[in-house]
């Protein structure tokens, strides 16, 4: 294998074998569910990905597409061996259209990068997940959303084509520059969200749009989570616009202040609603008057404009680090769920009255405007066994009360290898039976990630 790997890529430098493989690449970004593999390599061009495919496909080798290894729910994590095809040195941002609002990107691309590089040409790529150091190929692999999906919607919303290698080294390509088609089958939204069970991506064509002229933060303190979440649906209502609405709880922003050593104003509140507008700046203005008076009479506390660009990155920090700060003081499960949006406040109440049951510590914050719910299950001293044992009961609780609510298990981070288990419980049979041949018809010998087994 070694040889003729060597050989498609040209360059032994791209490929790592055995023992040589760092242990990173064989886990995700938790680092607790850990793989092996026979090679590691890192090509650079659609063909050397379609050959490197066509190798594995002639031989039976089971392949893990990898960008940076962010993920958080074991969809990197090599369960059969085989190779790991890392595209993360396919990074080249090939070409921003203006006339068109399209840019032309490899997977490899880092999302923050992507979006300051079009940023600074007046456009503006809307997709926002918590971590940017992500891929954009990852991101499209997982359908990641975000802080501004209330407002913009989710990577696939964004997506106009995909230049895509299938399990036989097949080059296709579905979608274009063009605004609308109509003509067949729309494959690449098949392809978004598919944690690299069907294709590896190589290349991405992704819709952009002008960049706003004006974004504000506002903070929102309110004294409880569920006043806060409740308020939710009244700001909606009022047809403000708002381009983020997060809630977080209390007990996870001190995590947060004690990670960053950024202090958040209101400190007796026991929750907050953290806002953004973006558009033109009159706009934005009317439109926080709206939510101001919105808020006065759902009980806030307070409502903090951050005018202050300084206090505002800092607020949004705090925001953006609770799943470290939280490991850093133990360790946790990531719960990412989504719920219908006038459910949230419920499903909150209930992850408390599970808390006070169980003993299990919890916190919650997450993307109010679309009812993704992100819960941090804290381990504390539990032992193994005692926390896997506990753990299991609490998270199939947990997902059997949001699947009751017509929610689902996964709102962004994917069902991967760790969120199987809750996904099968509460999946429709023929749903899945239906998704299954669907992987069979593209990958027909099950090589491309088939450890996320609901596909096999």
């Amino acid at each position: 294998m070694l040889d003729a790997l060597k050989a498609i890529l040209g360059d032994p430098e791209r490929v790592v074998t055995g023992s040589e493989i760092e242990e990173k690449f064989l886990t995700d970004t938790l680092g607790r569910l850990k793989g092996e593999a026979d090679a590691l390599v890192f090509p650079l061009t659609t063909e050397e990905v379609a050959n490197v495919m066509k190798f594995a496909y002639a031989h039976d080798i089971p392949v893990t597409p990898r960008g940076a290894g962010t993920n958080l729910v074991g969809s990197t994590v090599p369960q059969k061996r085989g190779i790991i095809l890392d595209v993360s040195k396919m990074n080249r941002i090939l070409e921003v259209d203006e006339e068109t609002f399209t840019a032309v990107v490899e997977p490899g691309v880092v999302l923050q990068d992507f979006q300051a590089h079009v940023e600074s040409m007046g456009l503006f790529y809307p997709p926002d997940p918590g971590e940017k150091t992500a891929t954009i190929g990852g991101n499209i692999a997982t359908n990641a959303g975000g802080m501004r999906a209330v407002k913009y919607g989710v990577t696939r919303d964004y997506v106009r084509g995909l230049e895509v290698v299938l399990a036989d080294g097949t080059v296709i390509t579905s979608g274009s520059k063009n605004v609308k088609d109509a003509s067949g089958l729309q494959l690449r939204q098949l392809f978004v969200g598919s944690e690299g069970t069907l294709c590896v991506i190589t290349k991405c064509i992704l819709r952009l749009v002008p960049k706003p002229e004006s974004s504000l933060s506002v903070l929102v303190p309110y004294p409880s989570l569920e006043s806060g979440v409740k308020s939710v649906h009244a700001i909606i209502k009022a047809n403000a616009g708002p381009t983020a609405i997060e809630f977080i709880e209390r007990s996870v922003v001190e995590l947060g202040e004690r990670y960053t050593g950024v202090i958040f104003p209101c400190p007796e509140a026991k929750a907050y609603i953290l806002l953004t507008f973006d558009g033109v700046k009159e706009q934005v203005l009317q439109n926080i008057d709206r939510v101001r008076a919105v808020a006065r009479n759902t009980g806030a506390l307070d409502f903090i404009t951050l005018t202050d660009p300084a206090q505002a990155a800092d607020i949004w920090k705090v925001r953006g680090c609770f799943v470290k700060a939280v490991e850093a003081v133990s360790e946790q499960e990531p719960v990412d769920l989504v719920v219908p949006i006038n459910q949230t406040a419920e499903y909150i109440a209930y992850v408390h009255q599970v808390e006070e049951e169980t003993g299990m510590h919890m916190i919650a914050f997450g993307h109010a405007g679309d009812g993704n719910v992100h819960l941090c299950i804290i381990r504390g001293d539990r032992d193994e066994e005692t926390w896997n044992r506990e753990l299991s009961h609490v998270m199939h609780t947990l997902y059997k009360k949001a699947h009751e609510l017509g929610g689902l298990t996964s709102g962004e981070h994917g069902v991967g290898i760790a969120k199987q288990p809750y996904f099968f419980r509460n999946a429709d049979p023929a749903l899945l039976n239906a998704m299954r041949l669907v992987k069979t018809a593209l990958d027909p010998k099950h090589l491309l990630n088939d450890h996320i087994s609901y596909l096999k």
